[in-house]
């Protein structure tokens, strides 16, 4: 062990190194090794998971009071004459 090296430094080194195995392991098994899949054939969808939608969200009209017309229009005049 070289002098001038810690105990932490390396245990920190040993820590890193069997971090990066495990990973390593992990990432190998994930991509070539068997997978456990929830549907019973691997071509299948989930049944608990919605399908996607082909268009977004439907926009939202909301119907203003008179008042709430005054005001907005009072706040839309307010920003455009802070304006420079």
């Amino acid at each position: 062990m070289p002098e001038h090296v810690s105990i932490l430094q390396l245990t920190g080194v040993a820590f890193l190194a069997l971090a990066t195995v495990v990973w390593v392991v992990g990432l190998a098994r994930l991509r070539g090794g068997p997978s456990v899949t929830m549907a019973p054939h691997p071509g299948e969808a989930l049944r608990a998971l919605p399908g996607q939608r082909d268009h977004g969200p439907d926009t939202e009209a909301v119907e203003l009071t008179p008042e709430e017309r005054v005001a907005f229009a009072r706040l839309v005049r307010q920003f455009s004459d802070s304006r420079p």
